[in-house]
C-alpha cells in the first residue's frame, strides 16, 4: 500500500495538495455506486496523459499538472462539463506523448476541484468513474481529443461466496499492510473497514498498491470484476511478504546498531580505564588502521585474520617490545595488494615493438614472451611461467625483465640472491623475534603495489648455504606454480597468491641450481653475441647510453661499423657486451676531455683516434695459430663466461713410455688423455705408429694458460689429434678446431654448450668444425646467421677424426723417432 496519509474532501488544505502525500476515500455507498454507473459515456473526450500514476473508477486523486497542453486541457474542461479522459503514459521521460505514447484503456474522470500554485503549475482534484478504450485519435492540438468506447464490467452474480471470500481477504491483508506499514495511519484501516462498495474496495487497494504503471494497466484492462479480485489478492500477499521480510531485516540490523553501541560503550571505559592506569592508548591508531580496513578489498581469510589482530593491537600496552611487531603486521596487511591486479597489455605488436627497440637479438626470449602474452589473451587466467635466463655474463639477462614489464605493461621488481645464505630472506622471520620482518618476496610484492608483477630473481645460481637454512629450498614454494598460489610467509603467518606473478630467474650455470628447483623452471638458453651483433648492439644501444651518461650529444662523436668491429674484435674477448661497454664507456670519457680542454678531436672516429683513446689492441684479430708444429690442435671449451677456444699441445721425447699432463687439468681431462693414448696403442698399427715408438718414448700433453683451472669431457677428440700428430709428425688441418668425447672401444661422444663454441670458432676466424654426429640436433636449432662461414664435420668413430684433422704433409724439420735394439747377454 501507498504510504499516504488519509484525507476528505472536507480538509484538504494547499499544504496537502503541494506535498502529494494525500489519499481521499470519500465513503461511496452502493446507491451513489450504481448513479455512477448509470451516467452516459461522451462519444469524445480531451485525453489527458498522465506520469506513474493509473486512475481507478471511483478512486479520487490529487494530480498537478506542468505541460502546457495539459493545463490548457484542465482549464477547457473545468469552464465546461469537467468531464476527461486519464490514461497511463508508457514512457514517463516523453515531454509531449502522442497516441503511440500512451495506453490506448483508461479511466473518465470528473475535475471536482481546481487549484492553480504560485510556480505556475495547476493541481486538480479528479474523481474516477467509469473505463473506456480509445477508438480513434480526433485531435492533436492544443491538446489529445479522442473517440471512446465504454469498456462493460463483467460482475459476478449475487451470493456468490468465492467472490464474497475473496473480497474479505482483500480487506484482512489491507489491514495487515497498514499494521506493517509504519508510514500509514491505523485510521486508514478504519476507512478499509468501512467501504460498503466491493468494486470500489477493489480498485482503492489496487490503485494504492505499490506496483508498476503497467502492472496497475493490467489490472485495469480486466473486465471480469472476480477474475480482477483474485488478481489484487496475489498482488497484495506479495506485497505483505515484502513487507515482513523489510521488518525483520530492519529489527536484525536495529539488534546490531544495539550490538555496536555496546561495545563502543564498552571500548571507551577500557580507553579510560588504560589512561587512568598507565597513561596510554592508541586508539587513534586503531581507528585510523580500521578505516582504511574498510576500503580494502581482500580475501575472507586475511580479513578475518586483520580483524582479529586488530583488536588484539588495540588491547595491547605501546610500551612492550611486542608492540611495534604488532603495528608493523598490521600495516605490512594493509599495504599488502590483495586481489589487486594491473591491467595487462595484449597488444603483441607493440610488445613485439618494445621488446626489439630495447634488446637486439634474444629472438627466443621474446618469442617465448610473446608466446606467453597470446594464450593469456586467449584464456586471461593462465599461471604465469616460471622463466630461467641462463647464459654467460653481459648478454642482457637482467634487462630484458625490465622490458618484458614494459610490453606486458606490468610493474617490475628485482631482487638480487647473489649471496644470500639465510633462508628467512625469502620466507620472513616469525612474529615472535624481536626485529621480525616479512620475506623479500612479500616485501617487493608490497613495494610493487599489484599482485602481478613481472618479478626478476637475479643471480639465482649464486645462492649459497648458510648456519640458518638453505634459500634454495625455501625457493621451491616460490617458484612452484601448483604451490605458489598459496605462499606462506612466516612473519605473515597466512598464504599468499603469487600464481599470478610472472617470475623471471637469471643464471650464470645450471650446475650450481639445486636440482629440485632447477625442475621447476623453463630454461630458456641466451647465448654470446656474433661479432656482426655485437657491432649493432653497441651501435643501436651501448653507444646512445654511454653519449648520454657522459654528457655527450649523438653529434659530438660517431662510430661506424667498422670502428665499431674494430674495438669488439681488438678489444674484448667475451661473449655478452659487458666489457664493450665498458671500453665505449673509455671512449667517451676521453672525448668528453677533449670537448672540456677544447681540444681538437675528429667526430668520426678512425681506428687510429680509437687506439689513441683505448691504447694498444689487446687481443689479435685472429687468434688461430699456424698448423706448423706438430701436436697442436685448437680445441674448442665452454666456461661460464661464454665459449672458448683451447690449444691443446703434446710433445714426445726419449723416455719409458708413458704420459705426463701439465695445464691444471682436472680429473676428467686427464683421464681423456689417458684414453686417448690407450687407444693409440690399440690402433699403433692402424694409425702408422711403430709400438717400440710407444715403449721408448714419453708422450707429454700441456695445456696452455696454466694458472687457470680446465676441466670437462669436451677435449678427448682433441687431446687424441694432438698425439697422432706428435706421434706422426703430420700437420693437422688449417683453420680446424673440435669438440668431443671419447670412449675406449672408439666412439665419439656428443658434449653440450655447442652455441657458445660455434662462437668463440667464429671469433677465432675458425673455418671447420669437428662434432659428434648427435650434436647435429644443436647445430639446427642454431640461426643461420651464426653458421656463415663455418663447416661442420659430424663424426661418430675416432678414425673418422683423425682422417679429417690429420693431412698427408709431414711438419717442417720433423723428428724421426729412433728406437735402438737392446743387445741381448749371455
Amino acid at each position: 500500500m501507498a504510504n499516504q496519509k488519509i484525507i476528505t474532501l472536507d480538509n484538504l488544505s494547499l499544504q496537502d495538495i503541494v506535498e502529494g502525500e494525500s489519499e481521499f476515500i470519500p465513503l461511496l455507498s452502493s446507491e451513489d455506486e450504481e448513479e455512477m454507473n448509470k451516467e452516459v459515456l461522451p462519444k469524445e473526450l480531451p485525453i489527458l496523459p498522465l506520469r506513474n500514476m493509473v486512475l481507478f473508477p471511483g478512486v479520487v486523486i490529487p494530480i498537478t499538472a506542468g505541460r502546457d497542453k495539459s493545463i490548457e486541457l484542465l482549464n477547457v474542461a473545468n469552464k465546461g462539463d469537467k468531464t476527461i479522459g486519464v490514461v497511463g503514459q508508457i514512457d514517463e521521460s516523453t515531454e509531449d506523448p502522442t497516441f503511440e505514447d500512451i495506453y490506448h484503456e483508461g479511466t473518465v474522470a470528473k475535475i471536482l476541484k481546481v487549484l492553480k500554485l504560485p510556480d505556475g503549475n495547476v493541481t486538480v482534484i479528479l474523481q474516477g468513474k467509469k473505463r473506456f478504450d480509445i477508438l480513434e485519435m480526433v485531435q492533436t492540438e492544443p491538446f489529445l481529443k479522442a473517440t471512446v468506447a465504454e469498456r462493460v464490467e463483467s460482475r459476478p452474480i449475487e451470493d456468490d461466496s468465492e467472490f464474497d471470500a475473496i473480497v474479505d481477504s482483500i480487506k484482512e491483508i489491507a489491514v495487515e499492510i497498514i499494521k506493517e506499514s509504519p508510514n500509514i495511519p491505523s485510521e486508514a484501516s478504519f476507512a478499509i473497514e468501512n467501504i460498503e462498495s466491493q468494486s470500489f474496495l477493489i480498485n482503492f487497494v489496487s490503485s494504492n498498491m505499490n506496483l508498476t504503471v503497467e502492472d496497475k494497466q493490467k489490472l485495469l484492462r480486466i473486465n471480469d470484476l472476480k477474475d480482477r479480485a483474485f488478481e489484487t489478492l496475489k498482488l497484495m500477499n506479495v506485497e505483505l511478504q515484502k513487507l515482513e521480510l523489510r521488518n525483520n531485516i530492519q529489527t536484525k540490523v536495529r539488534i546490531d546498531l544495539d550490538q555496536q553501541q555496546k561495545e563502543y560503550f564498552l571500548h571507551q571505559q577500557m580507553k579510560t580505564i588504560q589512561e587512568e592506569l598507565g597513561g596510554f592508548s592508541n586508539e587513534e591508531e586503531f581507528e585510523d588502521m580500521r578505516k582504511k580496513a574498510l576500503l580494502k578489498k581482500w580475501p575472507k581469510e586475511a580479513k578475518e585474520r586483520f580483524d582479529k589482530e586488530l583488536l588484539k593491537f588495540q588491547r595491547m600496552n605501546p610500551q612492550v617490545a611486542e608492540f611495534g611487531i604488532q603495528r608493523n603486521y598490521l600495516e605490512l596487511f594493509l599495504e599488502l595488494p590483495w586481489n589487486s591486479y594491473s591491467k595487462d597489455n595484449f597488444d603483441l605488436k607493440n610488445a613485439q615493438k618494445v621488446l626489439d627497440k630495447d634488446h637486439y637479438g634474444i629472438e627466443d626470449v621474446k618469442k617465448r614472451v610473446l608466446e606467453h602474452m597470446a594464450v593469456l589473451k586467449l584464456r586471461n587466467d593462465l599461471k604465469s611461467p616460471i622463466l630461467c635466463l641462463y647464459g654467460p655474463p653481459g648478454v642482457g639477462k637482467t634487462s630484458i625483465g625490465k622490458s618484458i614489464a614494459d610490453a606486458l605493461g606490468r610493474e617490475y621488481v628485482r631482487i638480487s640472491l647473489g649471496g644470500l645464505r639465510d633462508e628467512a630472506e625469502i620466507r620472513g622471520h616469525r612474529k615472535t623475534y624481536i626485529g621480525a620482518m616479512p620475506g623479500r618476496i612479500i616485501q617487493s610484492i608490497k613495494k610493487a603495489k599489484t599482485s602481478n608483477p613481472v618479478f626478476l630473481l637475479d643471480e639465482i645460481d649464486k645462492l649459497s648455504v648458510g648456519n640458518n637454512g638453505d634459500p634454495s629450498s625455501a625457493l621451491l614454494e616460490v617458484l612452484d606454480p601448483e604451490q605458489n598460489s598459496d605462499f606462506y610467509d612466516n612473519f605473515l603467518e597466512m598464504g599468499y597468491d603469487l600464481s599470478k606473478v610472472m617470475f623471471i630467474a637469471t643464471s650464470n650455470n645450471l650446475s650450481t641450481i639445486q636440482p629440485a628447483l632447477r625442475d621447476r623452471m623453463e630454461i630458456i638458453e641466451m647465448n654470446g653475441y656474433t661479432v656482426e651483433e655485437k657491432v649493432e648492439i653497441g651501435r643501436q644501444h651501448l653507444l646512445p647510453k654511454q653519449l648520454k651518461e657522459h654528457g655527450l650529444g649523438e653529434k659530438d662523436i660517431a662510430i661506424g661499423k667498422k670502428q665499431m668491429e674494430y674495438i669488439v674484435s681488438r678489444y674484448t674477448r667475451e661473449s655478452g657486451v659487458r666489457g664493450l661497454d665498458k671500453q665505449l664507456a673509455h671512449v667517451a670519457r676521453g672525448i668528453a676531455k677533449a670537448v672540456v680542454m677544447e681540444e681538437e678531436f675528429n667526430k668520426k672516429l678512425t681506428e687510429a683516434d680509437i687506439e689513441k683513446i683505448l691504447g694498444t689492441p689487446r687481443f689479435d684479430s685472429d687468434k688461430y695459430e699456424n698448423n706448423d708444429v706438430a701436436g697442436v690442435v685448437t680445441g674448442l671449451a665452454w666456461t661460464s663466461v661464454g665459449g672458448d677456444i683451447l690449444y691443446i699441445e703434446s710433445l714426445v721425447s726419449k723416455g719409458k713410455g708413458g704420459l705426463s699432463i701439465t695445464g691444471n687439468l682436472g680429473n676428467v681431462m686427464k683421464e681423456s688423455a689417458t684414453i686417448a693414448l690407450e687407444y693409440i696403442k690399440a690402433h699403433a698399427d692402424e694409425l702408422g705408429i711403430a709400438q717400440d715408438v710407444l715403449d721408448h718414448y714419453k708422450i707429454h700433453i700441456h695445456v696452455p694458460e696454466g694458472a687457470t683451472p680446465k676441466d670437462g669431457p669436451s677435449a678427448g677428440i682433441t687431446m687424441l689429434t694432438s698425439m697422432v700428430s706428435s706421434l706422426t709428425q703430420k700437420k693437422v688441418k688449417k683453420n680446424l678446431a673440435m669438440t668431443g668425447e671419447i670412449t675406449l672401444r672408439g666412439k665419439v661422444l656428443p658434449v653440450g654448450g655447442i652455441k657458445e663454441k660455434i662462437l668463440a670458432a667464429k671469433r677465432a676466424n675458425i673455418k671447420e668444425i669437428i662434432l659428434c654426429k648427435e650434436n647435429k640436433k644443436d647445430i639446427d636449432e642454431i640461426k643461420e646467421d651464426y653458421l656463415k662461414g663455418l663447416t661442420f664435420h659430424y663424426v661418430d668413430k675416432m678414425h673418422e677424426v683423425l682422417d679429417i684433422a690429420i693431412t698427408n704433409q709431414k711438419v717442417k724439420n720433423f723428428k724421426t723417432f729412433k728406437v735402438e735394439k737392446e743387445s741381448k747377454q749371455d
